[in-house]
């Protein structure tokens, strides 16, 4: 049975740039440094839901604090992007694999190939939402440029019905989705270089919200000492350098100190920054850290 296909006419991100009719008439060089102006107003977009995003990321951690997961919802270039931030959340800051998930529409095969239908598909969000098991602690965080998108929208309407906590992504004023969530974070960039290319100006928005709630979320949560990613998983030559290097701006130590201690506590830099700090043993630095909640800045006495 066919399908009538939606209005989508009167959304931000559909909207032409008339400005910008003679486009493949333009130099190289025209479009590089048109497509540069454009990108201007994805910092100011951002920079005007501030608010909503900071909300959000407060009740995200509140959650997260209790035990509680976050996962990103979406299809197309706003799934991907989610895939993205959660797999990066592994190395920089040692989490498991299941803290920070990312969905999306159409499954693994979707990361690389579009799956026909699966953005329109309200049973699959439903159903890969209810696959997790949700928790009131956990949290789903909807991405959808449009702010209409079937999937995502019976995602999140289905984790809502759990007692998750939901957040909504979009780039269009009133979005359908911001009427689903607890918080609703519409960061308006107005229209697309190449029209209803949301994978432009949407996407470089979208990325940069994302960022702000993993990387401040996993700040909270004592992930980092100041600005350092003392939680690294050093899975690499590059990253045990990378350690090595913070464990010897904490404590002072010489790099041959510290690439011994780091390896004798297993590559693990707080670890080895309390033993050294402290001069205890490396049981008594992981009980003191434990105590601590993880908290390297409190395990050492500084707060």
């Amino acid at each position: 049975m066919s399908r009538t296909a939606p209005d989508i006419s009167r959304l931000t991100t559909e909207s032409v740039d008339e400005s910008l009719a003679d486009l493949d008439t333009r130099s190289v060089a025209e479009l590089a440094a048109t497509m540069n102006r454009r990108d201007h107003d994805v910092p100011r977009a951002v920079e005007a839901a501030l608010p909503q995003i900071s909300a959000a990321i407060e009740a995200v951690v509140e959650r997260m604090e209790r035990g509680g997961r976050l996962v990103y919802v979406g299809a197309g270039t706003p799934g991907r992007l989610g895939v993205l931030d959660a797999s990066e959340c592994v190395p920089t800051f040692n989490t498991p694999p299941e803290l920070v998930t990312g969905l999306i529409a159409g499954g693994a095969q979707a990361l690389t190939t579009a799956v026909e239908g699966a953005e329109d598909s309200e049973e699959l969000g439903r159903d890969d939402v209810l696959a997790l098991g949700l928790r009131p602690e956990d949290t789903v965080v909807g991405i959808a440029s449009s702010g209409r998108t079937p999937y995502v929208v019976s995602a999140v309407r289905t984790a809502r019905a759990a007692g998750a906590l939901t957040v909504g992504l979009s780039c269009n004023p009133g979005a359908e989705l911001s009427q689903l969530v607890e918080h609703a974070i519409e960061v308006v960039v107005g229209p697309e270089l190449i029209t209803g290319s949301t994978r432009l100006k949407s996407g470089t928005a979208q990325k940069l919200v994302l960022n702000m709630i993993s990387t401040i979320t996993m700040i909270r949560l004592g992930k980092t000492y100041g600005n350092l990613m003392v939680d690294v998983r050093a899975s690499n030559e590059k990253l045990v350098a990378r350690a090595t290097g913070i464990v010897q701006r904490i404590t002072g130590v010489d790099a041959e100190t510290a690439s011994a201690v780091l390896h004798e506590t297993d590559l693990q830099v707080k670890d080895a920054v309390v033993r050294l700090r402290l001069g205890v043993s490396t049981e008594e630095a992981r009980a003191r850290l434990q105590a601590a909640g993880g908290r390297l800045r409190v395990a050492l006495g500084e707060a």
